[in-house]
């Protein structure tokens, strides 16, 4: 199966296939993409590929996801699309659900069923013919089931809510000197989620991409 074949491409990089799907028209996939399949990483494997590389771009990793996923697209006859390619912005997360075993989560981004909230999607591969793909599996989401929800109660200015997620007070909070654990650290609400802890980022991965969204990036 091809899809095999694009897992095994992207191996030496630490990403991995995170499911695909056949596109319609309320896909919003660009005209004659026929199949989606959605690249991505779980746990700690991708940033050791990308940590043994030297960047000095504005968006690092963005960099190396284009470097990593283009040729590979090339070699299979697909475009590579971003989530970080816009305005205007391909609905990324509208794909990974239709992709993979994901829905949202109370803090916003979508929880899988073994990763946990410790995943991303980074680009996707539009082929123009409709490739044999698996369906994928439909778990109920563990948020349905959890009584406590920790990580609406953890955020220490109280960012996240059931109404939703209070960005300014957030980047306000890690900016300031109280808030160098989140900052350090990553999310102390997505980190007190019970779901995944064993592809939890370290706090090098972590802290990465909680400074880059402090400064807007």
């Amino acid at each position: 199966m091809i899809i095999d074949d694009i897992q095994r491409a992207f191996a030496a990089s630490g990403l991995i296939t995170r499911g695909a799907f056949h596109a319609t028209t309320a896909d919003d996939v660009p005209e004659g993409g026929r199949t989606v399949v959605m690249i991505g990483n779980a746990g700690p494997d991708m940033w050791r590929a990308f940590a043994k590389t030297e960047r000095s771009s504005a968006n690092p990793l963005d960099s190396w996801t284009r470097e990593v996923l283009d040729p590979i697209a090339v070699g299979f006859g697909a475009t590579a699309l971003y989530p970080f390619n816009g305005p205007p912005y391909h609905p990324f997360q509208r794909w990974a659900m239709r992709a993979d075993d994901v829905t949202p989560s109370p803090i916003g981004p979508l929880i899988h069923p073994m990763f946990g909230l410790w995943h991303a999607y980074r680009g996707a591969l539009v082929f123009d013919a409709e490739l044999d793909i698996q369906t994928p599996s439909r778990t109920p989401s563990p948020c349905a089931s959890c009584t406590d929800k920790p990580c609406l109660n953890t955020c220490p200015v109280g960012a996240f809510s059931e109404h939703g997620y209070d960005v300014p007070t957030c980047r306000t909070h890690i900016a300031a000197p109280d808030g160098q654990d989140c900052l350090e650290g990553g999310c102390l609400a997505r980190r007190a989620c019970p779901i995944g802890q064993d592809y939890i980022y370290a706090s090098v991965q972590a802290g990465f991409h909680m400074r880059h969204f402090l400064a807007g990036l």
